[in-house]
C-alpha cells in the first residue's frame, strides 16, 4: 500500500521546498523510541537514497526506507491548523496503540 499526502500536506511541503530553494520531496520513516515503542521520522530529502521506495502524492515525492514501509503502508500524512497550533498528523491504519502524549506508537 502506498504512503500518501493530503492535499494540505503536499501544498505545505511544496511551499517549504520552494522557500528552501532545494529538495526533491520528503522522507518518512520510523525509529525505536518513546513509551509505546516507535516514533515517526520526517525530514526533507535533497536526494534519494539507493534503497528508498518512492511514491508520488499530489505532485510531491514521498521517500520511505524499506525497513519502515511495513509500519507506514497505507499511511496518509496530513497538515492541520487548529487555532494557534499547526503541524503534520500521521493517519496510520497500522497503529494498534499510542502513548498519551502522541509521540510514539506500536503496531
Amino acid at each position: 500500500m502506498p504512503v500518501t499526502l493530503s492535499e494540505a500536506a503536499a501544498a505545505h511541503i511544496a511551499r517549504f521546498i520552494a522557500k528552501r530553494g532545494k529538495g526533491i520531496g520528503i522522507r518518512l520513516g520510523v525509529r525505536t523510541s518513546g513509551c509505546s515503542g516507535m516514533a515517526y521520522k520526517l525530514e526533507f530529502a535533497d536526494s534519494p537514497n539507493p534503497e528508498d521506495i518512492e511514491f508520488l502524492s499530489h505532485g510531491v515525492k514521498v521517500l520511505v526506507d524499506p525497513k519502515s514501509l511495513p509500519y507506514l503502508a497505507g499511511t496518509e500524512l496530513d497538515y492541520t491548523k487548529e487555532g494557534l497550533n499547526e503541524g503534520f498528523k500521521f493517519n496510520n491504519p497500522n497503529v494498534k496503540d499510542a502513548c498519551g502524549c502522541g509521540e510514539s506508537f506500536n503496531v
